[in-house]
């Protein structure tokens, strides 16, 4: 029998408009995912993309059912993840939540050396509980399923074994080695991983999770079975430290729904669009491709600052005579730095920077997860919230910012392999 939810009294000490869950998200993407899962099952949220300051936090905390923080610890080398990850645990924690999810890729992204998630397992460890870590990377909505501990993942139409899906086979700095989760993660972490498969999954699940292994690799091809694990969770001893994709947060906030209003499919239209790209994935390429035959000007993304400063003044100019445009890395030049990476969200920002003061657009696409993580908090973004969820996992949010011009900016934060190729241009037309 699944465990059909969180019972009265574990929610006795959850009013609505308390947070009951904590989020930190490992890139802005994801975070974004994790905080749509929540609004789609009626929970109220709101995305820092910071660790904010005590006070913040709890204002927030007791005006909402869920609070999270973005951050960048996916693509950080693993001596740099407890510096950044560390400190907004702590915070969730403080703050009284009762589950706190450590929110990672559906593809299981890391490495012993990059994003290592078993180093992330330890940290929350350390700082929520010493207790088992539940580990969720299905989500089903998103072609993301895991059997018996091995993980599969969608792409072009096609349900492959990870190690051997196309992008996460070949991924240039976490590639896939194995579709075992137990394996992958255990490669992490001197800590033990185990699992629990779907066949074993009854009422008595949250307490087999209870007396699980450090680590435990948990099964879902449906969201039945996410809100089964979702309820499980819930039930266990809190605090609770938790590790999953947009999969895990659908599970929670289902086992247990609210009522605030779904985010409305449409919101006016804004004018022109501008793209910036520092994804260098199929799909976004393709993506790219579609808008220039829909009538968008395309350009390399430059690195450089005098390119950027050349590319700045025919981008407004372009964009005020009503075309979209859109700068793409994946044909910019890379020998020009040695930190491609923050080059290229240096660049981005600055190009959103300029066109946003200019006015000449008010909803911006930013391709690639860490490129977006980075480029709001350049940009000074405070916190995010939800302006519309148009099409699927596809959503638009409305920037808080200090500076006049790029408080209340349309966001679309938008990860490599995510959405149509169509995306950029039903972007424009949306609510046209």
């Amino acid at each position: 029998m699944p465990d059909e939810g969180p019972s009265p009294e574990s929610v006795a000490g959850a009013p609505r408009g308390t947070a009951r869950v904590g989020f930190y998200g490992d890139d802005f993407t994801g975070s974004v995912d994790a905080l749509l899962q929540f609004a789609r099952r009626g929970w109220t949220g709101r995305l820092f993309t910071s660790v904010p300051t005590g006070a913040a936090l709890a204002a927030a905390a007791a005006e909402v059912d869920v609070v999270g923080i973005a951050g960048i610890a996916r693509s950080l080398p693993t001596a740099g993840i407890e510096d950044e990850l560390r400190p907004a645990l702590e915070a969730l924690r403080d703050a009284g939540a009762h589950v706190v999810q450590y929110k990672a890729s559906s593809t299981a992204d890391s490495s012993p050396t990059i994003g290592s998630l078993g180093r992330v397992a330890e940290i929350g460890r350390e700082v929520i509980a010493e207790r088992p870590v539940p580990v969720l990377f299905a989500q089903p909505d998103f072609g993301r399923y895991t059997v018996f501990g091995h993980h599969f993942a969608a792409e072009d139409g096609m349900i492959y074994r990870l190690d051997r899906q196309p992008t996460m086979s070949t991924h240039p700095s976490t590639p896939m080695t194995d579709s075992d989760l137990r394996v992958h993660l255990s490669r992490q972490t001197s800590l033990e991983v185990g699992g629990i498969p779907l066949v074993a999954y009854d009422e008595n699940l949250a307490a087999r999770l209870a007396d699980g292994d450090p680590l435990v690799v948990l099964d879902a091809l449906t969201d039945e079975h996410l809100v089964t694990v979702g309820a499980a969770i819930q039930r266990m001893p809190e605090p609770v430290f938790a590790i999953g994709s947009g999969g895990l947060s659908h599970g929670l906030a289902a086992a247990d729904p609210r009522d605030a209003a779904a985010p409305p499919a449409s919101i006016p239209a804004t004018g022109p669009v501008l793209a910036v790209s520092g994804s260098r994935s199929r799909q976004t390429r393709r993506q790219a491709d579609a808008a220039v035959e829909a009538g968008w000007t395309v350009r390399p993304l430059p690195l450089d600052e005098q390119g950027i400063a050349a590319a700045i003044p025919s981008a407004v100019t372009t964009l005020r005579s009503g075309r979209s445009v859109v700068f793409t890395s994946d044909d910019a030049d890379m020998s020009a730095t040695a930190t491609p990476l923050e080059a290229i969200a240096r660049a981005t920002a600055s190009l959103v920077d300029a066109a946003a003061a200019a006015g000449v657009t008010r909803r911006v696409i930013v391709c690639g997860g860490d490129t977006s993580s980075r480029v709001t908090r350049l940009l000074g973004v405070h916190s995010l919230s939800i302006a519309a969820n148009p099409w699927g996992n596809v959503v638009l949010l409305r920037a808080h910012a200090e500076a006049t011009h790029l408080d209340g900016l349309e966001l679309l934060l938008k990860g490599g392999q995510v959405g149509t190729v169509t995306l950029f241009d039903d972007v424009r037309g949306l609510g046209a």
